[in-house]
């Protein structure tokens, strides 16, 4: 169930909003119906009361025959008054202890009438079998159709029961319908409380939107910078909170920046300064003339040179000034496959054609030649295809080399890796030609793959954005 949760700060919320407004809603409409509830309550006892006042007054000073003479012209149901010799509420015990105060209550008012004895009691009403409702008529008005809901309710309701007692030992029976329970959401009201309920979220993600729209940019900042750590630093204005992250993720970037430069500066200075030597040792080799001893020495020297220039390329490789430009990847790959004997190129298809991105050339040039000859150098030759995917520009290299262990397939784009067996200084190079692709392509929000071919061999898949969705910035 945790998937169902939401991921970001602004949909915590506004999930913690929407809640609290429906606790609150529930809350206040529980609260208000049972006010409501009590209100009828205690408007029905009074009503009770006032009536019982009102018929002890009108019928205390009567005969019996006259009171039973008054009683049937005043009964009109629901409203039904009767006399009798026995109470029609039997029981002497009151329901519970708000009947029997209003018993004492109605006692003691009507005493002066000569009221003796009080009882009352609630009654469910009967059910009654369903009826299927039918289509309200359009000739009704507003105010007859709510009279005609309300007697309907009325009659649906409880009904309150009460006799009293006159001096003269004659009952006095008559019932009054309790008020009925409105309902607090009805087909009226429910669209004004689901107008309220969404303008409140309407203006709570309206609000949540400037408040952490600095998190968003301070989380799109530490992505660019993960991938370009030259990128500007952020800008320090905003809440308190944001401005110390803010100030925390450009000190980090400083840092790392300062490092990353400090480790190409010496690594470039190290294979600069070998060359020199490097220079005078091959010089004095060349004295050596035919000696045995003088190959040797020549292919350990070369070896170093070798060493030397990749690891300088390395450590200035994102040093070089260039500027972004359209370049079709198409004729940028055909350029490099053409000059290659080992290189396939599938470029007669249609869709091929015109895939446009955004970057530098001599640096994307670089990463596909990269891939291009490690697939040549460990696999004998390349078949290359190009291909629109998901608004990329996807290069697929194959090659029918022995493959890499699935285990090994992120190890091997750190430097200086390489694979035992025929991946190795003989048969290949430094290990940094696959690390400088992926540096290249990640620069421009792309990526390298690697992945084993089901027949044998490696592919090597190069994603780029096309033109117009890249977001790389230019490095330097």
């Amino acid at each position: 169930m945790r998937w169902l949760l939401p991921r970001s700060l602004p949909a915590w919320v506004l999930l913690i909003v929407i809640a609290g407004l429906l606790s609150i809603q529930v809350s206040t409409l529980s609260i208000v119906s049972r006010e409501r509830v009590a209100s009828n309550n205690i408007l029905d006892l009074f009503r009770l009361n006032d009536r019982a006042l009102s018929l002890a007054k009108l019928m205390y000073a009567e005969q019996p025959l006259d009171r039973t003479r008054i009683a049937a012209g005043l009964s009109v149901p629901p409203h039904v008054l009767t006399t009798s010799d026995a109470p029609a509420v039997s029981s002497v015990i009151p329901a519970d202890d708000e009947m029997a105060e209003l018993e004492d209550i109605i006692v003691g008012r009507l005493s002066k009438y000569g009221i003796q004895e009080a009882r009352v009691r609630r009654e469910m009403p009967k059910a009654r079998p369903s009826q299927n409702s039918a289509e309200p008529d359009q000739s009704v008005g507003s105010v007859e159709r709510e009279l005609l809901d309300l007697s309907s309710d009325i009659t649906n309701s409880d009904t309150l029961v009460a006799s009293i007692e006159f001096k003269d030992s004659q009952w006095l029976n008559f019932t009054m319908k309790a008020t009925p329970p409105s309902p607090v959401l009805n087909s009226d009201s429910l669209p004004l409380y689901g107008s309220v309920a969404a303008l409140v979220v309407a203006l709570s993600i309206w609000s949540l939107r400037r408040p952490t729209a600095p998190y968003r940019a301070l989380e799109s900042a530490v992505r660019r910078i993960g991938a370009d750590l030259k990128s500007p630093p952020l800008d320090e204005r905003g809440s308190s909170e944001y401005k110390s992250a803010a100030r925390a993720v450009n000190t980090m970037q400083a840092r790392l920046k300062e490092y990353v430069e400090d480790r190409e500066l010496l690594a470039a200075a190290l294979a600069h300064d070998l060359r020199t030597p490097l220079t005078r040792i091959r010089l004095r080799l060349e004295l050596l003339r035919n000696s045995p001893l003088r190959t040797a020495l020549m292919h350990n020297l070369a070896d170093i040179e070798a060493i030397s220039a990749s690891v300088l390329d390395f450590a200035t490789y994102e040093a070089r000034d260039e500027a972004l430009e359209r370049i079709d990847f198409w004729s940028l790959v055909d350029s490099i496959a053409d000059g290659n004997p080992h290189v396939v190129f599938d470029g007669a298809r249609h869709h091929a054609r015109g895939l446009v991105c955004q970057g530098q050339a001599i640096a994307l040039r670089r990463c596909v030649a990269n891939l291009v000859d490690n697939a040549v150098k460990y696999g004998g030759k390349a078949r290359l295809a190009l291909s629109q995917v998901d608004g990329h520009v996807l290069l697929t290299i194959d090659d029918s080399g022995p493959g890499i262990p699935e285990t090994k397939m992120e190890t091997i784009f750190r430097p200086f890796i390489r694979i035992e067996g025929s991946r190795n200084r003989q048969t290949g190079g430094l290990g940094l030609g696959l690390t400088i692709a992926r540096n290249i392509a990640r620069r421009f929000d792309g990526d390298v793959v690697l992945k084993n071919r089901s027949g044998g061999g490696l592919r090597a898949e190069l994603k780029i954005p096309l033109a117009g969705t890249v977001k790389a910035a230019a490095v330097g």
